[in-house]
Formats: C-alpha cells, structure tokens, sequence
C-alpha cells in the first residue's frame, strides 16, 4: 500500500484493530471510500462497553465501520472485489471495493527456526513459553539458558516495550554466562495508544482485566468539555477506574482528543501507584484538554467516598 503512486476509489480494511482504524481513517480523510469490516465486535485494545459504543459511533460518522460483519462472499470481479454482506435488518448487500486490505494481526515470524527440535515449550503458534519479567523461556525439564525479546516474543508487540525486553534479555543472558541468577528486569506500566482521531488510549490492563464489584468508575464526556469544544475535537469518552479498597488509580480507557497525552499523565500516575486524591492534588491548568480527566477523577472520587462511606455505616 505504501508504494502506491495513486489512490483507489473504494478499500474494504479486513479487521478493525489498531493498524485497520489508523490507515482505514488515514485513507478515508485522503478521499478513499472505506469500509472497515471485523468480527466478533472488537473496535482496536478496548474493552469498556461504554468506551467502544462510542468510538463506534464517532467513527461511523466518517467511514463504514462495522466490528461485526457477517461477511456472506469475497471474489474477485475483474480487476475489483466483490464482498457481499448480511446487513442488520436482514438484508444482503454487494460492494465492490478496488482493493481489500488484511488488517487482522500477525504471528511471531519463528516457523523456520527449528524451535521444535529444541526442549522448549512450544504455545499453538510455535512460539515459547517465557518469563515476561526476565525473558527467560522454559523448557521441559526447567528454565532454558534461551531468553526472548520483542516481536518473537509478541508479548506486548510495541516499540518501546521491545526495547526494554531486549535490555532485560541481553543483561540476563550475561548474567547467566557469568554463573549469576537471572533478574527482573524493569516492566512499565502498560500504554496503549491508537493514533486515530479522536484517538484510543488504554492505561493498565483496562476494564476487562479488573474483577467486578472491586472498583469504581469515573466518566467525562468530551462533548461540553471546554478547550475540546474551542478546538472543534469535542468527541470522545474518558473512564478512570479506581480501587474500592485503596483508593488507588487502576486503570482507563478512552476516547479523546489528545489521549496520547491524557494517556501518558495516567501512566505515570499508575506506576507510581498513586491514589485518585494525590491525582486530584496535581496541578491542573485553565483552560486544556487535561480538564477533562480532572472531572473524571473528581466523578471517580465521589463514587469512592460513597462507597467507603457506606462500608463506615
């Protein structure tokens, strides 16, 4: 795609992941026609029910999106693809795109490094089990003098996170060469960021990694939001989630106008495992975006209190 001269006219994007949404709305905004079909209803790393109806419904105002297509047919109608499809009302419908991108993931790419006349253990994809905390992987008698890092690995497939795999790897093997133990190596606290617009921030393990009834939810809507508004961004979603028991930060998903930044504040504040009052004690500047996550956090911090206070009662 990268090498094309021209644009087509109409692309059908086969998944509605992180890649799909970023180059489905990129292409979109340079004049394609674009249909971003998935299945299964996940939109790109969210979880939060709330937080994916609503990036459905931003995006859809742009571009097809359906994260559930039931897709009946794909062939080829001369120099085009044909993909029939069951619409919501029980309907089918034929589009005819000039190209189809297959956005839908990718594997480890180990299949031709003979790992299977190794001892390590092996997962469905060829891929071996490991140690995310050192990169150590296992074999079936114990632990292997094999460390992995970054994409053979695919734990967490971004940049930043390969970098600091490949330091914990490299630092740990030298251990082990010199007969010392394998440490811990540094993990950060998770970010995820789509760069779409408005763009997806996931912060920690998001909604669906915390077991319900141990948290509590806070919410702005992006909508009224002051500065949003003056800059004409005002979509989006913001959720914080907080402990019922410590108070503590846990995680958030979103949809916002810069929540790349929203995103990066909220990381830092996770790994240093600070309470939603120490966040509410940061400065706040008039008038920014960043307003917004404040009033999600004095939402979040109500709800806590109501519940602490309850539990007094």
């Amino acid at each position: 795609m990268f090498n094309w001269h021209d644009l087509p006219k109409a692309m059908a994007v086969m998944g509605p992941g992180i890649i799909g949404l970023e180059l489905g709305q990129a292409l979109h905004r340079l004049g394609v026609r674009v249909a971003v079909l998935g299945r299964g209803g996940r939109v790109g790393p969210i979880s939060d029910p709330q937080i994916r109806a609503c990036a459905i419904a931003a995006f859809s105002e742009e571009f097809t999106l359906e994260p559930d297509a039931h897709i009946a047919a794909m062939r080829r109608d001369g120099d085009r693809v044909a993909i029939r499809r069951a619409l919501p009302n029980g309907y089918q419908q034929t589009e005819h795109f000039d190209y189809v991108l297959a956005a839908t993931g990718r594997a480890p790419n180990v299949t031709d490094m003979g790992l299977d006349r190794t001892t390590l253990k092996l997962d469905a994809k060829g891929v071996p089990s490991f140690d995310p905390a050192t990169t150590r992987t296992a074999s079936a008698d114990g632990a292997s003098p094999i460390f992995i890092a970054g994409d053979a690995g695919n734990f967490i497939p971004l940049l930043h996170e390969a970098a600091d795999e490949g330091r914990i790897a490299g630092a740990n093997a030298a251990r082990l060469a010199l007969g010392q133990p394998v440490n811990p190596g540094l993990r950060r606290a998770p970010i995820g960021v789509v760069f779409t617009d408005p763009q997806i921030g996931i912060v920690g393990g998001g909604f669906h990694s915390m077991k319900p009834g141990t948290f509590a939810t806070g919410q702005v809507s992006f909508e009224d939001q002051g500065r949003s508004r003056i800059l004409l961004r005002n979509k989006g979603l913001l959720n914080v989630y907080g402990d019922l028991a410590t108070g503590r930060f846990l995680s958030a998903e979103m949809l916002a106008p810069a929540g790349e930044h929203l995103a990066h504040l909220l990381a830092w504040a996770l790994q240093n495992k600070m309470t939603v009052a120490q966040l509410l004690e940061m400065p706040f500047y008039h008038p920014v975006i960043e307003e917004g996550l404040r009033a999600a956090l004095h939402d979040l911090r109500v709800k806590l209190r109501a519940v602490q206070a309850g539990k007094a009662a």
